[in-house]
Order: C-alpha cells, then structure tokens, then sequence
C-alpha cells in the first residue's frame, strides 16, 4: 500500500513551484497540508460549533441522495462537507458517483483518481487516469498522476513511455513544453540532471519569454551546487514571471538551502484541476469548496 505520509511530505518539496505556477497540488492535498510542513486535516482549524453545523449539513445531503441518488446539488453539497471535516475516504462516494454523472467533465475523474491515490488504491487510480487520458491523451493532470504512480512503483521507463504516446498524439500546432517538462521530472527523479536540463535549454529556446523553464533549470542548479548560475537564472526568471509570481521567486533565490528534488517539481502547465462546480483552490490552507 502506498506509504501516504511519506508521498504528502515528497510532494511538499514541490510546493513552492506549485504555488508559483498555479499547477494543480492534487487539490485534496491542499487540505490535509497544513502550511507545507505536516499532515494535517481541516477539522484542526474548526470550531466545535463549525463542525457540528457541517456534520448537520451533511446529514441533510445525506437524506436528500437516499431518495435522489444522482441529486447533483445534494452531491456536491456531500463532497464538500466531507472534505471541509477532513473525512476523506468519505468524499470518496460522491465524488465516484459525480464523475460517472460528468463523463464530459474530465476534471472530476481526475480528481476521483487523486482520492483514490491518496488513500493508497493505486489500481484504481490508475484505472481513472487512464479513462481520462483515453479521451484526452494530454491531460497534464491525468500525465502527473499516472507518472507519480509509475515512478513510486520503481518504473521510470514505463513512465518516460506513458510521456512519449502523449508526444504523440498531441497536434504539431500545440504546445508540447508541459509534457516535456514533465519528462524532465522523470529524469531529476532518476539524477539524469543532464538530460533534464537538455529540455529546460530546448524549451527556453522555443519560448524565451516563458519563465518555467527558466526556473526549473535555476533550481536544478541550486541543487547541484552551482549557486552562481542558479542565482543568474533565478533572476531571469524574477524578470520573466508574471507580477503575481515575483516576489515568491525572490525569495527561493534569497533560501540559503536549495530544495532536495525527491519528486520533481510540476512545472508543467498552469491548469489546476477544477471545473464549474469545483473552484480551483488556491491556498494550502483552504479546501477545496464546492458550489
């Protein structure tokens, strides 16, 4: 089974870039991360007042779905106190049965396998990515999540595989960087820092004004030891970023310790998991809310 604690604080190492760059953090992560430091779960930061109204909430979803079962609202209405209480193998039903009523939502299937993944069902996790990249073989969440299972299962050339069908399949007009950049992850995770930074270089050169890549490659110098370089790129990368990213860039380059790649950073596209009915969470403080 999948050691749980020891994937939440792997994925910590990558909460700076993540938050920097807006890529989904497996939104059910933002909630039992409490800060980027420890595993935590949201009931901590309720009150018993809190709590008792949502558990009430929740009873009353409940009811409406025994006579409803595809209740839509009642769904979601579920989901969301089940997370806002911390209970995450209980947002787990309704969260199956949203994704089936919402084929056409991708989002809530990979959402579905992020819970699956956390809870340590990595068959059925795997089986959800999978739906999900059958119909869009480019889903950077979907590629995430299947390369992470991959990877924790010690088989990094099934993993570089799963990238190179999604190069294939993506149209000559699109934009290939995420899914290489989520190649170059691979290779940091395997010390392959060469053939990483080969990417990093040939991504820079197709878009020059793109400040991922930049970065990435700052970072993996950091890591090496080459604070001089590092300290250049990051400052290239300050100048690229948007506004809104600057001041968070300043202050890797200012950390006196470099971050130890354990799982790669997700550099891959700004496209958190979200939906109309599920807002994008942007704090790892605050769950992920359902409207």
């Amino acid at each position: 089974m999948l050691n749980r604690h020891r994937w939440a604080i792997n994925l910590v190492v990558a909460v700076s870039l993540l938050a920097l760059t807006g890529f989904s953090l497996f939104p059910l992560f933002n909630l039992v991360l409490d800060g980027g430091a420890a595993v935590a779960t949201e009931p901590n930061r309720l009150s018993a007042a809190q709590t008792s109204q949502i558990q009430a909430q929740a009873q009353g979803y409940t009811q409406v779905l025994q006579k409803e079962p595809e209740n839509q609202v009642a769904l979601k209405g579920l989901l969301n106190a089940r997370l806002q209480l911390g209970d995450i193998k209980g947002s787990l039903l309704p969260l199956e049965k949203i994704a089936a009523l919402n084929p056409q939502a991708p989002d809530y299937t990979v959402l579905l396998a992020q819970t699956k993944q956390y809870l340590g069902d990595r068959e059925g996790a795997t089986a959800s990515y999978r739906t999900v990249l059958a119909i869009q073989p480019q889903n950077i969440n979907a590629l995430q999540g299947v390369v992470s299972l991959l990877l924790d299962a010690k088989r990094p050339e099934a993993a570089m595989g799963a990238i190179q069908t999604a190069l294939k399949t993506i149209p000559a007009d699109a934009d290939a960087t995420p899914i290489k950049l989520l190649l170059a992850q691979i290779y940091l995770t395997q010390q392959r820092n060469a053939d990483a930074l080969a990417i990093y270089d040939a991504s820079i050169e197709v878009n020059k004004e793109d400040f991922r890549p930049v970065l990435a490659k700052a970072l993996v110098f950091k890591q090496m030891g080459n604070l001089t370089e590092s300290q250049s790129l990051l400052t290239a990368a300050v100048d690229l970023a948007p506004a809104e990213y600057k001041d968070q860039i300043k202050q890797l380059a200012q950390a006196t310790q470099p971050p130890k790649i354990t799982v790669a950073p997700n550099l891959s596209t700004p496209a958190p998991v979200s939906s109309p009915a599920i807002a994008p969470n942007k704090s790892l403080a605050t769950p992920a809310v359902v409207k």
